[in-house]
């Protein structure tokens, strides 16, 4: 018998099988290694259905000339996506042990945002919020439930916690239905008063003891969502131009905007990911305002690609609404984007007045091509475009400067 046969019939390793049902603990903040999981990945991109329906309304909303009710209706629904998914992503964090209940109550969530997405026309056309509430509903009941499984796991202030948790999330849930049934002028206000509880609830929760989220994979999870969700800006805008190319035969009007939209994106991906953030969510404070200030940055990036569609249907005859409406709906939602990502990043780790004026700099000359009618767009990607530029030509100059030898650095 040859080596080779002798090794055919060794008997083969199996990966060791854990039990379907294991207690719900924390898991360390100090582990290593630790990266999204596939179920993580699939609920990013199930959201992200919910957020192109959120941003086919905008357009809709936009190109009609209806830009207040609608970037209103859009804030609202945008918040109930952002904050579902986000509390899922901070408490899987902190408790992800991947079993078969942990893996249906995320299905039943993923279920939600589904049915949310399914109410988000009604919202925008007939501000009826009954199919949107049901969608939160169903996401943050799975959610409470969650908490109350870590509750029955955990000892002393750690159960405490998840249970504020849970009473917090049912509570919030009450509120909520006044979008419901209060009258169209009160829903608004009930909005507000409900994004303040619902904000609250974290730092009720944590008060006396913090979850032991994971700074590394924390930084991941958004940097991966921020990701998906400008991929899905790119597949809007494609959508529009191929559209109107086919229905208008349009492509000479339409190359300025599919161009200043590339750059932008491009350039939004690249502002983001200039540097690693996870060094800097070291306490519950700097994380939960970096954490809430991509409420922003979400649905800013998301924008962009409705205003790209806004660009594209003004620019062949489709919207009724005048050239710097259009641009308008561009360039607003990247000024955003730029100054958000500055707050929450940059400014962090820009080193002299220079490097941190860059960006807020780049947003006002953003809102500036506004003003530039059919090649605002083209205008705006280029400056973003420059903007990346300039900040990789300054990030090098300290570079040279801190690795030049002591009398080099001097005499400069």
């Amino acid at each position: 018998m040859t080596s080779g046969s002798r090794q055919s019939t060794a008997p083969s390793r199996r990966p060791a099988r854990s039990a379907p049902l294991r207690r719900l603990t924390a898991r360390g903040r100090e582990e290593s290694h630790r990266v999204a999981s596939p179920l993580e990945l699939f609920f990013d991109l199930c959201f992200v259905v919910a957020i192109a329906q959120a941003g086919v309304q905008l357009v809709h909303a936009l190109a009609e000339g209806h830009a207040g009710q609608g970037i209103l209706d859009y804030a609202m629904v945008f918040f109930a996506i952002w904050w579902a998914w986000m509390n899922f992503s901070w408490f899987a964090s902190a408790y992800d042990n991947d079993d078969a209940l942990y893996r249906v109550v995320t299905l039943v969530q993923i279920a939600g945002v589904l049915v949310l997405a399914a109410g988000v026309s009604r919202a925008f056309d007939d501000h009826d919020f009954l199919v949107v509430w049901l969608g939160y509903l169903i996401m943050r009941l799975a959610m409470a439930s969650q908490w109350l499984r870590a509750a029955r796991s955990a000892r002393g202030a750690e159960r405490t916690m998840a249970l504020r948790y849970a009473g917090g999330v049912l509570l919030c849930q009450v509120g909520w239905l006044g979008l419901v049934l209060l009258p169209e002028p009160a829903r608004p206000w009930v909005f507000l008063v409900m994004v303040v509880a619902e904000l609250s609830v974290p730092a009720v929760a944590e008060k006396a003891h913090a979850t032991s989220w994971h700074p590394h994979h924390i930084a991941e999870r958004y940097g991966l969502f921020t990701i998906i969700v400008l991929g899905e800006t790119i597949a809007a805008a494609t959508v529009a131009v191929k559209s109107a190319v086919d229905e208008h035969n349009a492509l000479g009007e339409l190359l300025p905007i599919a161009a200043g939209g590339l750059l932008i994106v491009f350039s939004a991906w690249w502002i983001y990911f200039v540097v690693p953030i996870h060094g800097h969510l070291r306490s519950n404070r700097q994380a939960f305002l970096w954490g809430y200030g991509h409420y922003l940055v979400f649905a800013s990036a998301a924008a962009i690609g409705a205003g790209l569609e806004v660009a594209v249907e003004q620019a062949v005859g489709t919207a009724h609404i005048s050239t710097m409406s259009a641009s308008a709906a561009v360039t607003l939602p990247t000024a955003l984007y730029l100054i958000s990502v500055w707050a929450l990043h940059a400014r962090h780790f820009k080193v002299g007045i220079a490097q941190q004026l860059v960006l807020p700099t780049t947003a006002l000359l953003v809102i500036c091509c506004t003003f530039l009618g059919e090649w605002a767009v083209l205008a705006a990607g280029l400056v973003s475009a420059l903007a990346v530029v300039a900040g990789e030509t300054l990030t090098a100059r300290v570079v040279a400067r801190e690795s030049a030898p002591p009398e080099t650095a001097a005499a400069a």
